[in-house]
């Protein structure tokens, strides 16, 4: 099972997983796993289907939100911040290194959570995202 990260009670984020590890994740308590890797991003990478389909085996609801590194867009943000609302608690986000996923939760809650706050959350969780924080800002006053 890949090294799972908490940023907060509801959510979790990790790197890349396998459809094999689906059963331990819902045996740690996981309800729902969202993808933001894209696909075909690497050769040795599960693609969705694959991953969607071992997640229903477990009960576990899953979405599919790919994200490019480095390309956050509006749409995807707002995707992010549904699937968070709406998909039953804890949450696992995974892509490759968990940056992205954790990036992707950062830029969704920074409509409510201050940006120093978010920093610190994602940094305790070993993820610097301070090259960010200029579009966190920004997604403040979005």
């Amino acid at each position: 099972m890949p090294t799972i990260r908490q940023l907060t009670t509801q959510v979790s984020v990790a790197p890349q997983i396998r459809p094999e590890e689906l059963e331990a994740i819902a045996a740690a308590g996981f309800r729902s796993v969202i993808n933001n890797r894209p696909d075909h991003e690497a050769d040795d990478q599960p693609d969705a289907a694959a991953l969607a389909e071992a997640a229903a085996r477990q009960d576990l609801a899953y979405r599919h939100i790919p994200v490019v590194p480095g390309q956050y867009e509006r749409a995807t943000i707002e995707a992010m911040a549904r699937a968070l609302q709406e998909m039953p608690p804890p949450v696992l986000a995974f892509c490759r290194t968990g940056t992205r996923s954790t990036s992707l939760w950062a830029l969704q809650a920074a409509r409510h959570t201050g940006v120093e706050e978010l920093l610190r959350i994602a940094g305790e969780a070993g993820y610097d995202l301070a090259g960010l924080a200029p579009r966190l800002q920004a997604e403040r006053g979005a």
